[in-house]
Parts: structure tokens; sequence; C-alpha cells
């Protein structure tokens, strides 16, 4: 659905979709003078800019932490190993697991079951078969291109993804995301982007049990064909287990 949030014209919008604006405009305006001429409870109401934005925003971020949520509840695991994922949702996480979160940066543990640790991804320094699950969202593609402050190390994703697999437990399930695209590169100094190959390659030894890719044209759909027809950049979702 279009919308005025991304410099597009109110010109450019279906009839339709301008209508539902307009109608919108008109209930805003009249409910602040209502408020501005009777504040409730005696406190002040104060303008502000109406929101245009339609559908409720959804990201790729979305996608990603539903999809290891639901592999999480499907493995059941007791021990959680997490590296770099979005902080709120390991947050989240430690309401329900004990969780070691792995970070080069310093960051202080605040769930009830977290232990924080700083180090490099390619040396976790951990038990080997110590977790029942892995979890990383979208942080493979930044380890070794220093932008977070570690050093360079353009094999750094690979250092790191093994040393996941070394240290799940046999029967452990290693979920993660990834930028993915038909044409691999690297965007220095932010990201790479692999190609579905190389996204097996690290894989190799493991078991599918599931994977998805969030595309920006079709949502979220699931590999096959579709890898052919992969954008720029999409995002890679995928849960294996350790034999």
């Amino acid at each position: 659905m279009g919308d005025l949030s991304h410099g597009g014209s109110y010109y450019d919008l279906p009839q339709e979709r301008r209508v539902a604006l307009y109608m919108n405009r008109l209930e805003y305006t009249k409910a602040l003078n209502y408020l501005l001429q009777n504040p409730p409870n005696g406190i002040e109401a104060l303008a502000n800019q109406m929101d245009d934005s339609g559908d409720h925003p959804e990201s790729f971020v979305d996608y990603e932490c539903a999809f290891a949520a639901h592999a999480l509840r499907a493995c059941k695991p007791t021990r959680v190993l997490d590296v770099g994922s979005y902080r709120h949702f390991v947050l989240g996480l430690t309401s329900c697991y004990d969780i070691a979160s792995v970070d080069v940066r310093h960051r202080e543990a605040m769930g009830p079951g977290e232990t924080s640790l700083v180090c490099d991804a390619g040396k976790l320094l951990l038990a080997t078969d110590g977790f029942d699950a892995v979890v990383s969202l979208c942080s493979l593609e930044h380890f070794g291109l220093g932008r977070y402050g570690d050093s360079l190390d353009m094999k750094a994703d690979a250092k790191a993804f093994a040393e996941w697999v070394r240290v799940l437990k046999p029967g452990g399930n290693l979920v993660f995301s990834t930028t993915i695209s038909k044409r691999p590169c690297i965007c220095f100094n932010a990201h790479r982007i692999y190609s579905y190959e190389m996204i097996r390659e690290f894989c190799s030894g493991l078991e599918l049990v599931d994977q998805q890719v969030y595309s920006k044209e079709k949502d979220l759909v699931k590999i096959g064909q579709e890898v052919g027809q992969l954008g720029w950049w999409d995002v890679y979702l995928g849960r294996w287990r350790k034999p």
C-alpha cells in the first residue's frame, strides 16, 4: 500500500488511498480541535504530526525474530548461545532460556538467565558440545570487517561458523540469518552478501531442518526455484541440526 512516509506525493497515490487519507485527516482535525477546546481532566492537548503510514510497518527483522522464536520453540533447548543478535530479542529469550550472549563489545547482562561474554566470534573459548541451540541473527556477515571494533579478517565469518558448530551439542540446532543474493559481494565495511551456495558450504556436515528467504519483493518465500530470483540483497533464514 502506498503512503507518504517515504517522500511520495499525495497525488501519486491511488484514488482510493487519497480518499482514505483525506477522510483520516478530516477526522484527525475534528478530534484535535475538540481536545484543544476540551482538554481531558485538565491535561493540555498539543498537536502532533498525523501518522499517514497506513499499515503497521514490518521489516526483515520481524521475520528473522519470528523464525528464530518458532525454531527455538520447536527444539525446546535448555542452554542457548546467542552471538550478536538483536538486543531486545535476546532479552526476550532470557525469560525462557539460560542464555550465554556473545559480543565483541562489552554489554551488561540484563536478563535473569543471561551470561554476557566479550570475545571474538571466531574464538569463543567455550566448551565443545556445550549448548542445545546456537542463535545468531544477521551477525555472520559483519565479522572481520572492522565495523564494530573487531580485527580485519576476511575469513572471520567461516571461523565463527565453525565455532558455532563446535560448541553445539550433537542433535542441537543452529538457527541463523544472514544476507543473501545471487550476486555475492562485500559491502565494505558494513557487511557481506552471500550466495546460497556459500551458505550451503558453511552448513556442510549439518542436517537441514527448515530454511526460508525474506524477499523485500515477495515477503517470505521457501528456498528452491526462488533462489534464482533473489534481489540485490534478501535475508536467509535457516535452522540446521548437528548430527
